[in-house]
C-alpha cells in the first residue's frame, strides 16, 4: 500500500505537509499576494461561486498560501480541516460564536487568558449567551454546571498563566453527554506535545503567533476539527465576518512550522532546567512546570502530554519582589508574549491578566507575586545565570 502524508513522522509533516508547487517547481512555498482571482468565463465564475467547481474566489474566503498552512497544520494535528484566522483571539472568538446563539450557555474553565475571559464575561452576554466558570480540574464541577441549553465547553490546558492542566478526555465525555462541543485552547502544549482531538475534543484553537511562528514576526490563529462541525459551525462565519489570515503571514507561519518540533523540544529542555534552578532558590515560594513531578496534575500530564512545553510560572511572594526580579534580568526580555525563540518574562497581574477583576484572579490563585516565563533557545547555562542573578535581587 502506498504511503500517505498521514503515515509520515512529525518532522516530515512539518516540512512537507500540505505543499502544492506551482508549474515553476519552487522549493520554498509560493507566496500568493492577491486579493481576488479571475475566471475563464462567466459560467466558470458561476460554477466556482456555487461550489460546483473547486477553486479560489477571494482572499477572504481562501488563498493558495493560506491553504498550504491550513493543510500542514491539520496534518500535524490529526484534524480533517483547519481554518486560519488573523490572530489567536480571532480563532477563539469564532470558535465560540460559531457554536452558540442567543439563549445558549457555555461552561468554561475559570483559568483563562485575560482576553478569553473578556469575550466570555463581557462580549457573550451582549448576545444573550450565558457563561458559567468552573474549576477545570474538578470533573463534578463540569457536570454540575451543565444546563439544558449548554452548547459549548471551553478549556485551556495547560492554562494561562499558572499552567493548570485539565483531563481533556474526561471533560469531553461530560460535554458530549450534555450534547455540547468541547473547545480546547492548546497553545501552551503546542500540537507537538498534546493532541486534544485524539483525546476527545471537538475543536482545537491556536494562537499561531506563539510557538508556530516562534520568532516574533507575525500574528495568526487557527481552528481545527472534523469536517462536519467545521462546515456547519464555521464556514459561513469565516466567509462573511472576515477574520482572514494574510497570505504573507500564512507564508511566514509555514516557515515556522518547518522548525517547530526542533524549537519546542529544545525550549522544553531549557524550561525544565530553568524550573529546577528557580525551585532551588530561596526566593521562590512556588514553581509550576508541567514537566516537574510536583505539578498538581502530574498524573494527568503523564497521560496526555508528551512534553512539558516552554512556560514556567513561579511565585516570588509580592509585586515588589516580582518587579525587582524582572528589572534585574539582563538576557531575558520583559514581554507579554510567549513561545518565542527569545526568553521572555512577564507579571501577569499587570499585563496579560490585567483586565481580570482581582477577585477572579484570586479564584485561580493568581496573586501579585507570580511571574510567567517563556523559555527560549538561548544557552540554558546563560539563562540559569541570568535568572539566578535576578532571583538574588528579588
Amino acid at each position: 500500500m502506498a504511503e500517505t502524508p498521514q503515515d509520515w513522522q512529525t518532522e516530515t509533516k512539518l516540512v512537507r505537509g500540505g505543499m502544492v508547487r506551482s508549474p515553476y517547481g519552487e522549493i520554498s512555498e509560493a507566496l500568493y499576494l492577491t486579493q481576488s482571482f479571475s475566471y475563464e468565463s462567466a459560467g466558470a465564475a458561476d460554477r466556482r461561486f456555487s461550489g460546483e467547481e473547486p477553486g479560489f474566489i477571494y482572499q477572504r474566503f481562501g488563498n493558495p498560501t493560506t491553504q498550504m498552512f491550513e493543510d500542514r497544520l491539520a496534518l500535524l494535528e490529526g484534524a480533517e480541516v483547519c481554518r486560519a484566522t488573523a490572530s489567536g483571539m480571532a480563532a477563539v472568538h469564532v470558535a465560540l460564536m460559531g457554536l452558540v446563539r442567543a439563549g445558549d450557555h457555555i461552561v468554561a474553565g475559570r483559568a483563562l487568558f485575560g482576553s478569553c475571559r473578556w469575550i466570555l464575561s463581557e462580549w457573550m452576554p451582549r448576545f444573550g449567551v450565558e457563561v458559567t466558570y468552573v474549576d477545570a480540574t474538578d470533573l463534578s464541577a463540569w457536570k454540575n454546571a451543565v444546563r439544558p441549553n449548554t452548547k459549548a465547553f471551553l478549556v485551556e490546558s495547560p492554562a494561562n498563566p499558572l499552567l493548570e492542566v485539565t483531563a481533556i478526555g474526561a471533560v469531553a465525555e461530560i460535554a458530549h453527554a450534555a450534547g455540547a462541543k468541547l473547545v480546547v485552547d492548546n497553545v501552551f502544549a503546542t500540537p507537538v506535545f498534546q493532541k486534544p482531538l485524539a483525546l476527545g475534543a471537538d475543536i482545537v484553537v491556536y494562537s499561531a503567533t506563539k510557538h508556530i511562528d516562534g520568532q516574533g514576526r507575525v500574528l495568526g490563529g487557527a481552528i481545527l476539527g472534523a469536517e462536519a462541525v467545521m462546515t456547519e459551525a464555521y464556514k459561513d462565519i469565516l466567509r462573511h465576518t472576515g477574520p482572514a489570515l494574510s497570505p504573507f503571514n500564512a507564508w511566514v507561519l509555514l516557515k515556522g512550522l518547518e522548525t517547530l518540533e526542533l524549537r519546542i523540544t529544545r525550549q522544553a529542555e531549557n524550561a525544565a532546567k530553568i524550573a529546577n534552578v528557580i525551585a532551588a532558590h530561596s526566593k521562590a515560594k512556588a514553581v509550576l512546570y508541567p514537566g516537574r513531578p510536583d505539578h498538581p496534575q502530574a498524573a494527568i500530564i503523564a497521560n496526555q502530554m508528551t512534553g512539558g512545553g516552554n512556560v514556567v510560572a513561579f511565585d516570588l511572594g509580592d509585586r515588589a519582589s516580582a518587579w525587582r526580579f524582572l528589572d534585574a534580568l539582563e538576557i531575558v526580555d520583559i514581554s507579554n508574549n510567549l513561545g518565542d525563540a527569545k526568553s521572555m518574562a512577564t507579571h501577569p497581574c499587570t499585563t496579560t491578566h490585567r483586565s481580570m477583576p482581582e477577585a477572579e484572579r484570586l479564584e485561580i490563585g493568581l496573586t501579585e507575586g507570580w511571574v510567567r516565563m517563556s523559555v527560549g533557545l538561548e544557552s540554558s547555562i546563560d539563562l540559569a545565570r541570568d535568572v539566578s542573578r535576578a532571583l538574588d535581587a528579588a
